[in-house]
C-alpha cells in the first residue's frame, strides 16, 4: 500500500527519529509485515515460530520511510547496479565469441538469479533483500554473513566507478591524472561529492538517478546507431563473424577464450541489490516489473555495446574503457562522442551515490535489528542512514588511499602505476568472488525454504514449478564455474595465472573468514543490546 509522504514524516515523528523508544517496545508487538501469513500449519515447533516472527526493521522501515518507489524508479537503479557498460570492453576480448558468452552468462545465470530474486523478493518484500531472505531461511548468523559477502565488495565497486571516470578523463586529455596519487585523491574527492549527495532527501536523488539511466539509454543508442552507421557507409567490420569458430568456445592453452566465461557471468551479478530498498517500494508488483525491465534493459545493452566496439574497434582496439567514446568519434563525429563521454560519466558518478545508499541499507537493517550498534541505523533528517553512508564513504576513502596513495610508493616491485593497477586489480577480483559466493544464497535460500515447506513459497510462486528448480539448479552451477573461472584466470596481463590463483585465492578465504567472525560478534552484538533492553 502505498503510504504518502506527510503520513511518513508523522510516523517518523512519533518514532522521534532514532531507535532508541523502538528498540524499548516489546519486539513482538510490531506491525505485521506484509509478507506473513496465517498458513503455517505445515511449520511445527521453533520453525513455525520463526515464521511467525517478524525482524524489527520490517515494521520499523515502513513506518519512517515511506513507499514510494515505483517501477521506473526501480529500472533506473537497477541499471546503475548492475549494467556496469564498460564491462562490453573486457568481453570484445573473445571477439564474436564474447555474444556466446554474453548469452550463455544470461541464460545460464543472469535469468536464474533474476527469477530466484523475484521469487524471494514477492514472498518477503522487505527491507535488505539477501540480509532479509537468508534470515528467514537460515537464521540470523548466516543472514549477516550473507549481507557483509554482499556488502563490503559494493564499496569496492564505488572505487572501480570512480577510476573508470579517471580513465575517460585520461581518453580526453592523456596528460590528466597520469599518476597514482593524483587517481587517487580525485577519486577520494569524489567519494566525498558523491557521498554529500546520497544523504540529500532520497526522492530528489531518485529524480536524478532516474535522469542518469535515461542519458544512458541515449549513449547506447549512439552505440548502436555509430555500428550500424560505420557498416552501412561501406567500412568492414573489424572483427570477423563469418565463420563457426569465429562464435565458438575454445579450450586452447594459448588461443582459448574460456577465461571469459567467468568475466562475463560475474557482469551481471547484482540483481538483488535494489531490492536492498524493498520495503520502500511503492506496491508488491513493482518488484517483479522492475526485475523484468531491468533485465531486458540490461541484456540488450550489453549486446548493443559489444556489437559496435567489435563493428568499429574490434578485440584489441576495443578494449580500453574510453573505446565506447571512440568508436561513436569514428562513426558520428566528435561531437556525438563527446555527447557519449558525458553520458557514460554521468553514470558513473551517479553509481557510486546509489551503490552507496543501497548497500547503506543493509547496515541500517542490521543496526535495527541489534546485530550492529543501533547508531548505524540513525536517520537525518532527511530520513535516509546517513550514518552508514558515510561510514561506507569513510572505508572506500581508506581502501582508495592505500591503493593509490600508498602500496604503488612503498612496495617497489614494479612501477607504481603497474603496481596500483594489479593491486586494484586484485582486490575487485577477490571481492567479486566474495559476492557472487553472496549471490549463491539466492538460490540455497529457495532450496531451504522449500525442504522447510514454508507456505508462502506455494502460494505466492510467481513462475510454474520446473522453471523456479531448474534455475535455482542452472544458477547454483553457473555460479560456481564462474567462480572457478576467475580464480584460475587473471585479469590482467602483469599478474601470471599460477600468481593470480595463489593470491586470489588467499584474498577471498581471508574475506569469508572475515565475515564469518563478524557474524559471530554480530550475533553478540545482538544478545547484548537484547540484554540492555
Amino acid at each position: 500500500m502505498r503510504m504518502p509522504q506527510e503520513q511518513g514524516r508523522v510516523e517518523a515523528s512519533k518514532a522521534g527519529g532514532n531507535l532508541h523508544s523502538f528498540h524499548n517496545a516489546p519486539l513482538s508487538t510490531g506491525a505485521r509485515p506484509l509478507a506473513s501469513s496465517d498458513s503455517t500449519e505445515e511449520l511445527e515447533g521453533e520453525e513455525r515460530e520463526a515464521w511467525k516472527a517478524a525482524l524489527p526493521s520490517e515494521s520499523y522501515v515502513p513506518r519512517v520511510m515511506p513507499r514510494l518507489l515505483s517501477t521506473g524508479d526501480m529500472v533506473a537503479t537497477f541499471l546503475l547496479i548492475v549494467f556496469f557498460i564498460t564491462n562490453a570492453t573486457t568481453a570484445v576480448a573473445g571477439g564474436a565469441a564474447a555474444f556466446t558468452y554474453w548469452a550463455i552468462g544470461a541464460l545460464a545465470f543472469f535469468i536464474p538469479g533474476v527469477i530466484a530474486t523475484a521469487q524471494l523478493g514477492v514472498i518477503f518484500p522487505h527491507e535488505g533483500s539477501l540480509y532479509n531472505w537468508t534470515h528467514k531461511a537460515f537464521g540470523g548468523y548466516w543472514s549477516f554473513f550473507a549481507a557483509f559477502c554482499a556488502w563490503f565488495p559494493g564499496v569496492l565497486v564505488i572505487i572501480s566507478a570512480g577510476d573508470v571516470i579517471v580513465s575517460y578523463l585520461q581518453g580526453l586529455n592523456p596528460g590528466w591524472l597520469t599518476e597514482p596519487w593524483q587517481q587517487g585523491l580525485f577519486i577520494i574527492v569524489l567519494i566525498a561529492v558523491t557521498s554529500t549527495l546520497a544523504i540529500q532527501r532520497y526522492s530528489a536523488v531518485q529524480k536524478l538517478v532516474n535522469l542518469v539511466a535515461g542519458l544512458t539509454l541515449v549513449a547506447v543508442m549512439l552505440l548502436g546507431l555509430a555500428g550500424l552507421v560505420w557498416l552501412l557507409r561501406g567500412h568492414p567490420s573489424a572483427t570477423s563473424f563469418s565463420h563457426l569458430s569465429d562464435w565458438s568456445i575454445r579450450f586452447d592453452k594459448n588461443s582459448g577464450n574460456l577465461y571469459l566465461f567467468g568475466l562475463i557471468t560475474l557482469a551481471y551479478l547484482g540483481t538483488e541489490v535494489p531490492l536492498n530498498m524493498g520495503g520502500e517500494v511503492a506496491r508488491l508488483r513493482v518488484i517483479t516489473r522492475h526485475l523484468f525491465w531491468g533485465a531486458v534493459l540490461v541484456i540488450v545493452g550489453y549486446g548493443i555495446a559489444t556489437f559496435a566496439l567489435l563493428v568499429i574497434a574490434g578485440p584489441q582496439n576495443g578494449a580500453a574503457p574510453f573505446a565506447l567514446v571512440h568508436v561513436v568519434d569514428l562513426a558520428l563525429g566528435k561531437f556525438m562522442g563527446n555527447v557519449v563521454a558525458f553520458c557514460l560519466m554521468s553514470f558513473f558518478i551517479m553509481a557510486m551515490v546509489v551503490y552507496n545508499y543501497a548497500y547503506a541499507r543493509l547496515l541500517m537493517v542490521a543496526g535495527i535489528d541489534q546485530r550492529l550498534p543501533v547508531k548505524v541505523a540513525r536517520l537525518n533528517r532527511q530520513r535516509v542512514p546517513a550514518n552508514a553512508m558515510i561510514f561506507q564513504a569513510a572505508v572506500a576513502i581508506v581502501v582508495t588511499a592505500f591503493v593509490f596513495l600508498l602500496a604503488p610508493y612503498t612496495v617497489q616491485i614494479t612501477t607504481p602505476a603497474n603496481l596500483s593497477t594489479e593491486v586494484y586489480n586484485v582486490m575487485l577480483a577477490s571481492s567479486t568472488l566474495v559476492w557472487a559466493f553472496s549471490a549463491g544464497f539466492l538460490f540455497f535460500n529457495l532450496i531451504r525454504l522449500h525442504g522447510m515447506r514454508h507456505p508462502l513459497l506455494r502460494e505466492r510462486r510467481i513462475v510454474p514449478a520446473p522453471l523456479l528448480w531448474g534455475s535455482v539448479l542452472c544458477g547454483s552451477v553457473a555460479c560456481f564455474l564462474a567462480i572457478i573461472g576467475t580464480l584460475f584466470y587473471s585479469w590482467t596481463n602483469l599478474i601470471s595465472n599460477t600468481q593470480w590463483f595463489i593470491i586470489i585465492s588467499v584474498l577471498t578465504f581471508a574475506y569469508l573468514v572475515i565475515a564469518a567472525i563478524g557474524s559471530m560478534f554480530a550475533n553478540s552484538e545482538a544478545n547484548w543490546e537484547s540484554a540492555r533492553l
